[in-house]
């Protein structure tokens, strides 16, 4: 029984270190999956894969360690111009997240079942129209018109990235995915935006991690009791290590050409586990 506990908590590593990069809602992921696997209640579910997102939390601060370290040396009194606008982007985003993300937390427990779909499917097809956009936007270049970076975003873009980020605290909806759409489309460079995406993710994560110990202390005892400490471990450094190597894929994939098949792609498997959840609800 222990080794089939250990099984089951390296299962659950995998699929939270895998899709919390993927636009297919981690959350989702883990609460159907605990559910089948731990027979926790959709509650205990939805809050345990909040929890979960320790070992991708720490993946990030491990990939983007350099990135954070420019944030401290902002605190520190650095003026370097883009490591502040860097700080700008990231608190901005963070505190909207928050007041976004916060409130839809709270009322997360009353959406069960197939409303799960939903989200993911429509976040396929605006994956599947990033992709078109990404192909566009690579032509467009080529002809001396080029995509935007950090240095070119507004507080307004900071706004809109803040409020997509807070709305995946809702069940169905990728953090990932959302987030980086919603760059692409304002013209974001595919690198910078899973880059900016990844990053900001780092705080999100945090937060959700805390506001998961405070909100919902009885459904994370119960989830933890239900697989065990030394189970946690075991899913926790699980989706560390696979989230270490998605990571790296992803970023490099994205400076690439093969960026609009990967977005494609994505945008596929979004729609497919959209249908599933609506069709077999799932």
């Amino acid at each position: 029984m222990a080794i089939l506990q250990l099984l089951y908590s390296a299962i659950l590593g995998i699929i939270q270190g895998v899709s919390e990069w993927l636009p297919i809602s981690s959350k989702t992921q883990i609460i159907v999956s605990s559910t089948y696997l731990l027979k926790l209640t959709f509650q205990q579910a939805y809050t345990f894969g909040l929890f979960m997102e320790v070992g991708t939390f720490a993946a990030a601060i491990i990939y983007f360690r350099k990135d954070l370290l420019r944030l401290v040396q902002v605190l520190a009194g650095s003026k370097d111009k883009m490591k502040r606008k860097l700080f700008s982007f990231i608190l901005i985003v963070t505190v909207i997240t928050g007041l976004i993300g916060v409130p839809l937390y709270l009322i997360a427990e009353s959406i069960t079942g197939i409303a799960l779909g939903i989200p993911m499917l429509v976040l396929g097809l605006i994956l599947l129209g990033d992709a078109a956009l990404i192909r566009y936007s690579r032509q467009r270049k080529g002809k001396g018109v080029t995509a935007r970076k950090l240095e070119n975003l507004s507080v307004k873009d900071y706004l809109l990235v803040g409020i997509m980020q807070g709305i995946s605290s809702l069940p169905g909806v990728s953090r990932s995915g959302i987030t980086t759409s919603t760059m692409l489309i304002l013209n974001v460079e595919p690198d910078e935006a899973f880059r900016l995406s990844f990053t900001a993710g780092i705080f999100a994560s945090a937060g959700a991690f805390l506001l998961t110990l405070v909100a919902s202390r009885h459904n994370v005892a119960t989830s933890v009791a239900a697989i065990g400490l030394s189970g946690l471990a075991v899913a926790i450094v699980t989706s560390t290590i696979v989230s270490l190597f998605l990571i790296d894929f992803l970023l490099k994939v994205a400076g690439k050409q093969k960026i609009v098949y990967l977005t494609a792609a994505l945008g596929v498997i979004a729609v497919a586990s959209g249908l599933l959840y609506l069709v077999f609800g799932l």
